[in-house]
């Protein structure tokens, strides 16, 4: 049990090449709250989180994000149709699949490492 309301919670996703990694969110849709040369706070639809100017490869390859959406398959018609395929060298992206516990999941891996579930899931 909480003393206090809860306010927020963030994630502060790392970034080997700050910079590129931000301009890859903004692409992807994100828009940035605020932010210096360190963070930035990076929203879509009200969620948000921290992007960092911090750069551990084992931290940032093991580090998983997940996002809920309505439809996964148009996220990844999206980021098809936008080139960020090309653009990022997304060559780990794949499209959406349902998986084995019951969330169609599209795989996106960041400039850094960081790897994206996009997941919905689907009435049956």
């Amino acid at each position: 049990m909480a003393v206090n309301k809860i306010l927020d919670l963030k994630a502060f996703v790392p970034a080997r090449d700050f910079e590129l990694s931000k301009r890859f969110y903004l692409d992807l849709g994100f828009r940035e709250n605020w932010g210096n040369k360190q963070v930035c706070e990076l929203e879509i639809d009200g969620y948000r989180f921290l992007l960092q100017a911090f750069y551990v490869k084992e931290y940032a390859e093991n580090f998983m994000m997940s996002l809920t959406v309505e439809n996964a398959d148009e996220w990844w018609d999206h980021i098809k149709s936008s080139g960020l395929l090309d653009k990022y060298d997304l060559h780990t992206a794949k499209p959406p699949e349902l998986q084995p516990w019951g969330l169609r999941v599209l795989y996106l891996t960041d400039p850094t490492g960081v790897l994206w579930h996009i997941a919905d899931q689907r009435k049956s």
